[in-house]
């Protein structure tokens, strides 16, 4: 057994010296591992040295970023500082797909009820999303409504703040203000054309967010938020309600197609008031129609009819050839020019300047306007603002139509003195007669307040002299009295006046015989007028269509709420304006 035992230990010894590793062996792996740790610390020691700046900016790009602070639209308010349009905070909810969850981890009916969205929808817009950054699920909701959305501690689902532009008057002030897209830029009126105005400029700040893109540390603030500046308008809000409700119910009462309204300042050419049928709620356009995003009272041309008779008359008065009691027969009721037969509703016999403005006669402006010519008719109108824009800065506003001065034709020039041949906006008729209640100055037409511009900035155009101005507002007084086309204008205990309009519709195939525009522009009161108002109604149904039977009594109830308002003193403190209205 000892023998045995001699003889295994040298085969252990040769066993074991076989199996140990040789010296050069681990010298090669020992200079391997230093040859990598030497390349590795070289590696560090380059990027900290020589690509310090491109790390460093690299990893700021992971967990700094700059954020944006929304700036908030300007205030747009009437002339008394009642808002028309403001700017209320709302939260946008978005994601970022890298990190928000699949669909089969995330509870989709809960999320799509409280963002509204149908769950098909939602998950076709978070389908579509992948391989992006940032993708909205829901713009502009209520903060309430958005903060229930964040307790359901999705991954990736984040709020941002924005803002909102909320109408208070709604419908009643729609065409005026317009409206702003979900970008908050104007898209329709005031919001448009005064866009560059409202729009504010956004800040930013620089912040360091998580790998879930929540903000942990505020670093600075690099600009400031500046908002929009406010805008004052012209408009009377308390004026514009009662314009409006009265606008409405006439077109609703003569199932009219569309009606306007406008009431300015005599004196500034301040738009006071300016209404239109149909309407919309800029608050809720998921129902909007096209039709009725128009503001007609300013985009809209008709020609205006025996409104412009009392031009006419004014021409023959500036003139100095007439004089108001100045005769002119009328009989026997019509008049022949050309091929064409110029009627009256009857044969008024000699009437005076007073009475062809009091009787709506075609034929004696017709014969005013043989006598007078071309050149003097044309001029006066132009010097009204006929055919020229208002100069509002209104989009879409109308220039009308008046034809090219030029020796016009026999019935062009008779049909142009009582006001065929030519076409207008409401908001260019109501202008055109403020010259007679501002001593013969028409003044530039404005939507914004006069208060915030200096009233001495006014342009006026000069349009007929002040006696002529003055003695058109004792003839057009008439209209409204008892024998007058528009005894429904009159207004208890105030003295009014103005002209009555009707015009058959211009259709493909020319003026339709069943198709009517009424109108009727006035001033009030005439003792010292202050207002200046046109109605129109467009299209209406019925038996009744005359300017005095459907525009007047608006125009009534308009400068019936204007005095009250205001609290103007009445100047006919007599009955004979309460029996003219009861008359009527």
């Amino acid at each position: 057994m000892g023998a045995s035992l001699k003889k295994t230990a040298p085969e252990v010894e040769r066993r074991d010296s076989n199996e140990s590793m040789p010296l050069w062996r681990v010298r090669l792996v020992l200079i391997v591992v230093l040859l990598f740790l030497s390349g590795l610390g070289y590696r560090l020691v380059y990027l900290q040295i020589s690509e310090q700046e491109f790390l460093k900016a690299q990893g700021d790009m992971r967990m700094v970023r700059t954020e944006v602070d929304p700036s908030h639209r300007g205030l747009i308010s009437d002339r008394n500082g009642e808002p028309l349009a403001v700017s209320t905070p709302v939260e946008s909810i978005w994601i970022n797909p890298k990190y928000f969850p699949s669909l089969e981890e995330l509870d989709l009916p809960a999320l799509a009820n409280l963002l509204d969205l149908r769950e098909v929808a939602l998950k076709k817009k978070l389908k579509a999303a992948k391989g992006r950054q940032f993708v909205y699920l829901k713009r502009q909701m209520p903060p309430e409504l958005a903060a229930k959305v964040l307790e359901l501690g999705i991954k990736g689902l984040y709020s941002q703040r924005e803002y909102k532009r909320y109408y208070p008057a709604g419908e009643v002030t729609s065409h005026l203000i317009g409206f702003t897209n979900v970008n908050d830029e104007g898209q329709e009126g005031i919001e448009l054309a005064f866009n560059d105005w409202l729009t504010g400029e956004s800040g930013s700040r620089t912040v360091i967010k998580d790998l879930q893109g929540r903000v942990i540390r505020h670093i600075k603030q690099d600009s400031e938020s500046k908002d929009g500046r406010d805008l004052v308008l012209s408009i009377d809000l308390r004026l514009q309600y009662l314009a409006y409700k009265a606008l409405k119910e006439a077109v609703i009462k003569h199932r009219a197609e569309s009606g306007s309204a406008v009431v300015m300042d005599v004196k500034t050419g301040e738009v006071l008031a300016m209404v239109n049928q149909p309407s919309y709620n800029p608050n809720d356009r998921s129902r909007l129609k096209v039709n009725s995003l128009r503001n007609r009272a300013v985009t809209d041309s008709f020609e205006p009819g025996s409104t412009i008779k009392a031009f006419t008359v004014a021409t023959a008065l500036t003139s100095g050839r007439y004089a108001a009691s100045t005769k002119v027969n009328t009989s026997p009721g019509f008049i022949r020019v050309g091929r064409k037969t110029i009627r009256d509703h009857a044969n008024y016999g000699k009437l005076d300047l007073t009475g062809i403005i009091k009787k709506s006669s075609n034929v004696g402006t017709t014969k005013l306007a043989q006598d007078l010519g071309s050149d003097l008719i044309w001029s006066t109108l132009f010097r009204a603002g006929f055919g020229q824009a208002p100069g509002t800065g209104f989009p879409g506003e109308g220039n009308g139509v008046l034809p090219m001065q030029r020796e016009f034709r026999p019935i062009e020039l008779a049909t142009l003195s009582y006001g065929y041949g030519l076409s207008a906006t409401p908001l260019q008729l109501a202008n055109a007669y403020t010259s007679f209640g501002n001593n013969g100055y028409r003044p530039e037409v404005t939507l914004l307040a006069r208060s915030e511009q200096g009233l001495g900035d006014i342009r006026k155009e000069q349009v007929m002299p002040e006696r002529v101005a003055a003695q058109l507002l004792q003839m057009l007084e008439t209209v409204t009295q008892k024998g007058g086309t528009a005894k429904r204008a009159a207004v208890p205990f105030y003295r009014v006046g103005g002209k009555t309009g009707t015009v058959h519709k211009v259709g493909r195939d020319g003026y339709q015989d069943d198709k009517y525009v009424a109108y009727f522009a006035g001033l009030a009161p005439i003792s010292e007028p202050q207002y200046s108002v046109v109605v129109t109604i467009n299209g209406p149904s019925g038996d009744r269509y005359y300017g005095g039977e459907v525009a007047a009594p608006v125009f009534s109830e308009i400068i019936s709420a204007a005095m009250r308002l205001n609290n103007i003193a009445p100047d006919a403190l007599d009955r004979m304006s309460l029996i003219g209205k009861r008359d009527g």
